[in-house]
């Protein structure tokens, strides 16, 4: 097995730490307590092509794959100004759009998406259904023609900096007469779509939002593939891109914090001069961090090398254990910095406290714990479905 990645890998990876070091927390927290976004930081990302790297060259892109935009992410975050919306436009909707849609809409979606001027975001979570397409109470019925779109959705990203919504409804097979997924492309000024800011006690320049669609009319070709056969297929070729790089992101931020930390208690100097990482209990609790975190790390990169091979079944095994460990090492990478850095650690100035929401966030956000111990439980160890 190789772990090394390619020399073009590693110049990405280069050019994005350095892109994400000219930036810095600092930026990402002033944005985020200003009520701004991230443009600057977005924008330049574009301009450097590093938005579109998992996009075909066909369309504008870098003709990588997910372990490139995994590194795009991870790297970013590394930064201390992790882009969340790389996951929502890029992983999920450009992986879709690729695979699934029409060749209209890759052409009218794709090279926007890759140079950023276009940014789509991804609604499936409902109040009651949560993300359990099953269940979900978003309908699309035909008029004519058209579509029309009713129901509600939460916890959806960035719909104020967004062009479009990618929305997963529900809607009637006319041969069966069963219900079965659809998605939609939404412009975000379409009649009958409205929104409304959720607050949420995270540090973030991206917000949330519960959004309410009420008939909203969509023309024939807003439905993606053109085909609501399309739609089941579509919305499982998501599903792993999103798990890799929320890991992405979640490992990158669990190294931030971890540096941070570790260059404090490496200078700071109490008790006869020695410095505080002298001590085994600040640095054991920061080794054994450093450990969950490159473990992480190292399932992350796996499951993407997996989804580039189209090896989509053992991708989506490596995908959720990643997403899992991920979720669980930047939570305890942020709270053992802080706990390192004592008082100083619960400071914007040192700027890890800033983290504790979103990794928090992590452990439950796209997907639960819980929702990925049930599915290994079911698809690795044999056991019966528990839900």
């Amino acid at each position: 097995m190789n772990f090394d990645l390619t020399d073009e890998q590693e110049q990405l990876r280069d050019a994005v730490r350095a892109l994400g070091r000219k930036y810095g927390h600092g930026y990402f927290v002033e944005k985020a307590k200003a009520g701004g976004h991230t443009t600057e930081l977005w924008e330049e990302a574009a301009r450097l092509g590093y938005l579109g790297v998992n996009i075909p060259t066909g369309y504008g892109g870098g003709g990588g794959g997910i372990t490139e935009l995994a590194i795009v992410c991870e790297e970013l975050a590394a930064a201390g100004c992790p882009l969340l919306l790389l996951v929502v436009s890029p992983a999920i909707v450009a992986t879709i759009v690729t695979r699934h849609g029409t060749e209209e809409q890759r052409a009218r979606f794709l090279p926007a998406m890759a140079d950023g001027m276009l940014k789509v975001v991804f609604a499936i979570t409902e109040p009651e259904a949560g993300s359990n397409f099953h269940r979900l109470g978003t309908l699309a019925r035909r008029d004519g023609d058209d579509w029309l779109l009713t129901g509600r959705k939460c916890y959806i990203s960035g719909v104020d900096e967004a062009q479009f919504v990618l929305v997963v409804a529900r809607t009637e097979d006319a041969a069966t007469g069963r219900l079965k997924p659809a998605l939609f492309l939404v412009p975000t000024d379409a009649p009958g779509l409205t929104r409304a800011k959720l607050d949420m006690e995270i540090v973030s320049p991206e917000n949330q939002f519960m959004l309410y669609l009420d008939d909203v009319r969509l023309p024939a070709d807003a439905l993606v593939g053109g085909s609501l056969d399309a739609g089941l297929p579509a919305l499982f070729t998501g599903l792993n891109p999103e798990r890799i790089t929320v890991a992405a992101m979640g490992v990158g931020t669990g190294r931030y914090a971890i540096e941070r930390a570790s260059e404090y208690t490496a200078t700071r100097r109490v008790w006869g001069g020695r410095s505080i990482g002298t001590h085994q209990a600040v640095s054991h609790p920061l080794a054994h961090a450093a450990v969950q975190v490159e473990l992480a790390r190292l399932m992350i990169y796996k499951a993407a090398t997996l989804y580039d091979a189209g090896r989509d079944l053992e991708a989506g095994v490596s995908g959720n254990m990643a997403k899992y460990a991920s979720g669980e090492a930047a939570a305890l990478a942020v709270d053992t910095a802080v706990q390192a850095l004592g008082g100083a650690g619960m400071t914007t100035e040192y700027g890890v406290a800033t983290l504790l929401g979103a990794v928090r966030a992590g452990r439950i956000a796209p997907v639960s714990r819980e929702m990925i111990l049930n599915f290994v439980s079911q698809h690795v160890l044999g056991q019966d479905k528990s839900y």
